[in-house]
This record gives structure tokens, sequence and C-alpha cells, in this order.
């Protein structure tokens, strides 16, 4: 049984987790945090699943939203484009220009975070990525669609 000692430290350190996962407001109420990057890009940011999710139901026009993943396993519904996250070129020529909003997704988050840091290094200024992915979309109660 855990001392009153430690209760309170795994109390304040809980909080202390809490405090620096600190949340900035992003497009259309969205939830993200900011996730450091090189200092000359600047960084990049989370999106929620629930955020995500908003976005897709109320966005603009001016969001491009790549799945990233390979190989093809579905994509959320909303999808704009389909670019392999190790393929660069491709990546860069199939998105907008380098100060328009870009959210990124995968099937797990791991891709889609290589890429986001990887857009960063070539100038992009306004890049979202979605951690857990299709994994967490489905996690959520939300399905994926194969085209």
């Amino acid at each position: 049984m855990p001392t009153r000692m430690q209760t309170l430290f795994s109390t304040l350190a809980l909080l202390a987790v809490i405090a620096g996962c600190g949340s900035y407001p992003a497009p259309n109420r969205a939830t993200a945090t900011n996730t450091p990057a090189s200092a000359s890009t600047g960084t990049y940011r989370t999106l929620t699943i629930d955020a995500f999710a908003d976005i897709l139901a109320n966005r603009k026009a001016q969001y491009k939203v790549i799945n990233v993943h390979i190989p093809y396993e579905g994509e959320i519904e909303g999808t704009d484009a389909k670019i392999p996250y190790n393929d660069l070129d491709a990546l860069t020529a199939g998105l907008p220009d380098k100060n328009a909003p870009i959210i990124l997704y995968c099937r797990s988050g791991r891709m889609s975070e290589e890429a986001s840091r990887a857009l960063l290094s070539r100038g992009y200024t306004q890049v979202w990525d979605v951690p857990g992915g299709m994994n967490a979309w489905r996690a959520s109660g939300r399905s994926v669609v194969n085209k």
C-alpha cells in the first residue's frame, strides 16, 4: 500500500505531465500541441483524433489532408491525396505553397511524424500531424474506407 508521500509525489508528477502538455488553438477550434522541430523551420503541431474529425467535418478547402502511409491500407474519408511518406519529391510536388495548412496522417503515426519533420526541413510552415493515425481513428469508433 503506498504511503502518503508516494501518493503525493505520484500526484505531483501527474500534474507536471499534464501541465507540460499544454494546447494551443489550431484552425477550426481544433486542439493542437506544439512539437519541437528545427529552430530554423519552426514547429509542427499534432492534432487529437477529435480535433482532426472536427476539421474534416467543418473544414474549408484551405486544408490539404494527406495519407502518407505505405502500403495503402485504407484512408479516412475526406482525404485529399495519398502520397508515400518517404517520397519527399512526390510529397512536396503534391502540396500547395509552403504556407498552406497541411494535415498528415498514416496508419499508426510514425510515418506521418517523419513526413511532418521532413516538410518542416523543406520550409513548410503549417504542418499538422495526427498521432495514432488510422489506428486511433478506428479506436475512437470511426471508420476507414478503401478506395
